[in-house]
């Protein structure tokens, strides 16, 4: 099996970045359905009127593009009449920009590997299940609620009434050692809150 490492000598030197950082580069969603949505529409429209085009110069025009209704109606109308709508398209082009050059959310966390050239991760979802399950195996839990916020992991757990505040650093130390057995990176703090039943 070869690596990028022995293929590309030096490799190694050239990663830089921190883990999270680079695995955040790495894992974030690509702009897919508005590129293919787009390349579609471009390409349907233009390989219509590219038809109509060399169908005219035949003299045996498809019909499918109204080009003889489209130029009778540019040339019956103003600027003033063609501003909402150019101004419409304009809006929806700086959308389709911004779309493409913003970074969309991860759906995953980051997860800690020894070779700086491998990323991983692990679901949103899976990890919030994975906490919760860790949480509710503590003695007096009833249900155990897990959110995942941008700095800090939040878990709010329900118990009955005579629960008391040794629970939430069990919960607390469950908790913190699974996130280190999985390696996750970036994930900040974890905040225990205890609700009781009933109060």
């Amino acid at each position: 099996m070869t690596t990028l490492q022995q293929l590309l000598p030096g490799t190694s030197a050239t990663v830089r970045d921190s883990p999270v950082r680079r695995s955040r580069r790495v894992l974030r969603p690509a702009r897919t359905p508005a590129g293919v949505a787009v390349a579609a529409l471009l390409t349907a429209g233009l390989g219509l009127l590219a038809a109509e085009i060399v169908a005219g110069l035949w003299a045996r025009p498809l019909g499918l593009v109204p080009i003889d209704e489209a130029a009778a109606l540019a040339s019956a109308s103003s600027w003033k009449d063609l501003s909402a709508p150019a101004l419409g398209v304009a809006g929806l082009g700086v959308g389709l920009l911004l779309l493409a050059v913003l970074p969309g959310r991860c759906r995953l966390v980051p997860v800690e590997t020894t070779d700086p050239l491998i990323v991983i991760g692990i679901t949103r979802s899976g990890l919030r299940r994975t906490l919760r399950e860790v949480a509710r195996q503590a003695d007096g839990v009833d249900r155990v609620r897990v959110r995942l916020r941008r700095r800090r992991i939040e878990v709010t757990v329900v118990t009955g009434p005579e629960s008391s505040g040794a629970m939430l650093r069990q919960v607390g130390t469950a908790v913190g050692d699974r996130l280190a057995g999985l390696g996750t990176l970036g994930t900040g703090e974890v905040v225990v809150r205890l609700r009781r039943k009933g109060l």
